[in-house]
């Protein structure tokens, strides 16, 4: 061993370090989905809500990620009305430019007041911005949120760890008695 060898540096052999993943299951994503439905019901009602709900006007979810979690808030919550904010900034797993694909017209029009914005996760807060910017009077809540973004929904279920990477059920299938990350079907190799 040199000088400039050190028993912590990796060799070129070495496989890259991957960060630590957290795999969420269906039933983790209801009962959290679900908890966070019965603090936003113990809410006072939201400003310049209508009928829809008594309280809210809707739910607005942030493509794709926040459908599954409004699909449960709304059925939680009596809510009928749902749009979706359609914004890409993630390519699978990683993150690259912004892009707004679609607006909730109704909800924009309001500024956000009277809707919820719901999403899986907030992680470095560029999606997250980027509604704000579209929504900001919505009641803005995900079941997950980062260190690097937490300050920016109003409310979430679990604080998880700025380099863990969350894979939800949507994700993942079964593989070698486990759940691992998957593609999308669209993403596969055609063979």
């Amino acid at each position: 061993m040199t000088d400039d060898d050190s028993p912590d540096q990796a060799s070129f052999g070495d496989a890259p370090v991957r960060p630590p993943e957290r795999i969420v299951s269906w039933a983790e994503v209801q009962a959290d989905t679900r908890a966070l439905a019965r603090r936003l019901l113990d809410e006072a009602p939201a400003p310049g809500a209508g009928p829809t709900s008594g309280v809210w006007k809707g739910i607005v979810a942030i493509t794709r990620g926040g459908m599954v979690p409004a699909a449960v808030l709304a059925r939680e919550m009596g809510i009928r009305v749902i749009d979706t904010l359609s914004i890409a900034s993630y390519d699978e797993q990683s993150q690259g430019q912004v892009r707004v694909l679609k607006a909730p017209a109704p909800a924009v029009a309001d500024g956000g007041a009277g809707w919820l914005l719901v999403d899986d996760l907030v992680d470095t807060g560029v999606t997250a911005r980027a509604a704000r910017e579209l929504l900001p009077e919505a009641r803005f809540v995900t079941l997950y949120a980062k260190p690097q973004a937490r300050d920016l929904p109003d409310a979430f279920v679990h604080e998880v760890a700025q380099e863990v990477w969350i894979h939800f059920p949507w994700d993942t299938e079964e593989r070698a008695g486990g759940l691992a990350y998957t593609p999308p079907l669209a993403h596969l190799e055609k063979t």
